[in-house]
């Protein structure tokens, strides 16, 4: 019995979600265009932050600090991944 692979890699999930936030900006900043002022869009566009950092690290040889990291989730950002998502197991 030959088991195929589900193709849960971790880098493979985390592109998944790359991709999936960076078309859930893309939607977001496209309905400003498209999408008329209203609930409709304030819905779809509210946003929810969440932060870390800043986050110093120093190495002795190499010192440097990253951040503030800053995770901007909404509506499209979810649509987004799942479009991203659908795309990647279509392609399996």
């Amino acid at each position: 019995m030959l088991v195929r692979p589900t193709g849960r890699s971790p880098w493979r999930v985390a592109a998944i979600l790359a991709l999936g936030f960076l078309l859930g900006a893309i939607l977001t900043k496209l309905s400003v265009l498209f999408i008329p002022e209203g609930p409709f869009r304030e819905f779809f566009t509210t946003t929810i932050s969440a932060s870390f950092g800043p986050l110093s690290i120093d190495l002795l040889v190499i010192a440097f600090t990253l951040g503030p990291i800053v995770l901007n989730v909404n509506l499209f950002s979810v649509a987004g991944i799942l479009v991203v998502a659908y795309v990647a197991r279509m392609m399996l």
